[in-house]
């Protein structure tokens, strides 16, 4: 045996050893200097083993990290229902945010949406169907768009029933989610129908409320149907918690409440309901630093009666395969992921469309007030069955605009359950 002594080792005179050791060498050599032609090779590239490693959770956001330096949520007189009073909200949010600064960036866009229906089972034979169809389409939405969302299904204050419901959610929302600048409510029998639409938060830096309606019916006819309270932004601040206070105290749970209806009856000529009291509100405040915060929303649907949306829709449809079959951008299929982009792609096309009544662009939220889904009880106006199939037009009509990332489209707006696969370039 023949041995020398490099750095401590010793090394026997292995023939075979030698022989492998120069295969190993050699096959490197050759893995290095072919490893970029194979890795072009999708068969090649398919088989590395680190190949399912890009799926990586989300890192902009720390949720392990909650350091044990003091906050509001420590307070023994912190509490998320309406009799407890909160005051300093945004300094506390603030102090918040300071705590958290990964929930810091782009705070200022930050939705989170709040949506509800009864904890009981629905009266209606299909009521559950189509709750879960528009409750479906609110995490549609919100998924594509990064949104977060709360599904509440209990009564949270015993006292606040029917409409008025929402309004404890809505405040609750706020304090738990101190991340979010804006709260959005949607009523349960809304569907959002422009799943690209964004909404136009640039607008509303000088407000910290959003509702649709009609502001000369509120504030000169003092018509309670003059806004819809079916789709409403408001701001998490300090003002919106005076703001809901002030609402809550029109409602069943003020020990006043039988002069606030005498108010409502004399003011508005209509009982306390939600709607009315914020109708109320809005007009009495109209005048005042307080009520220069409320916007009442004309340039687009974010609420818009279904009456007037459901027949244009298969128009509305015909219209923007038309503009993608000119445009081949429009066209192209994409990842779910960045569908945002193709909404402001689109944007160009759409000058001529208008908004609102006499469009044909797509309307943002389409409400189904008076069908009442749920309990079958749908006003006298309409019929059962033209509730029904408005809801499954505009649901389906929802749902294509989704459908589509996945390679499918229903057959026919009337077509619920019914998809069929797109080809390449649809609609080329």
């Amino acid at each position: 045996m023949v041995a020398f002594s490099q750095n401590g080792w010793r090394k026997p005179s292995n023939r075979p050893s030698v022989i492998f050791a120069g295969v190993v060498i050699t096959s490197l050599f050759l893995w290095t200097f072919f490893k970029s032609p194979l890795d072009s090779i999708p068969f090649f590239s398919r088989l590395k083993p680190d190949s399912c490693k890009y799926s990586q959770p989300d890192p902009t956001f720390n949720l392990q990290f909650d350091p044990s330096v003091s906050t509001f949520y420590d307070e023994p007189t912190f509490g998320y229902t309406l009799d407890k009073p909160i005051k300093k909200w945004d300094q506390k949010r603030v102090a918040w945010l300071k705590l958290h600064p990964t929930f810091l960036p782009k705070s200022h866009e930050r939705v989170f949406l709040v949506t509800s229906s009864k904890s009981t089972p629905c009266k209606s034979p299909t009521g559950d169907h189509y709750l879960l169809r528009t409750y479906r389409n609110k995490v549609d939405y919100c998924r594509i768009h990064g949104y977060d969302i709360f599904y509440n299904n209990v009564l949270l204050d015993p006292k606040m029933t029917g409409g008025w419901g929402k309004l404890p959610a809505v405040r609750a929302a706020m304090l738990a989610h101190p991340e979010a600048e804006w709260i959005w409510w949607l009523d349960e029998d809304t569907v959002i129908t422009d799943m690209e639409f964004k909404i136009p938060f640039h607008k509303y830096k000088n407000y910290n409320f959003v509702v649709h309606g009609w502001p000369k019916e509120v504030y000169v006819k003092k018509s309670w149907l003059g806004l819809n309270d079916g789709s409403f932004l408001i701001r998490n601040c300090q003002w919106s918690l005076d703001l809901l206070d002030m609402w809550a105290d029109m409602g069943p749970r003020s020990p006043n409440f039988d002069l606030r209806t005498k108010v409502l009856l004399d003011e508005f000529k209509h009982g306390p309901t939600d709607q009315t009291a914020l109708a109320y509100l809005i007009w009495k405040k109209q005048h005042e630093w307080f009520g220069r915060k409320i916007l009442i929303e004309t340039e687009y649907f974010l609420e818009g009666y279904w009456t007037a949306i459901v027949d244009r829709l298969q128009n509305v449809t015909d219209r923007y395969l038309e503009i993608e079959k000119r445009e081949g951008m429009l066209r192209r299929r994409h990842a779910e992921k960045v569908s945002e982009a193709y909404g402001v792609l689109r944007e160009p096309y759409l000058k001529e469309a208008g908004n609102e009544d006499g469009s044909w662009r797509r309307p943002f939220v389409t409400h189904f007030a008076g069908c009442q889904p749920c309990s079958g009880e749908h006003n006298p106006l309409f019929t059962g069955e033209g509730c029904r199939t408005g809801m499954n037009k505009a649901l389906n009509f929802a749902d294509n605009q989704v459908l589509r990332n996945y390679g499918f489209v229903h057959r026919s707006l009337w077509a619920s359950s019914l998809v069929t696969p797109i080809s390449f370039d649809y609609p080329a």
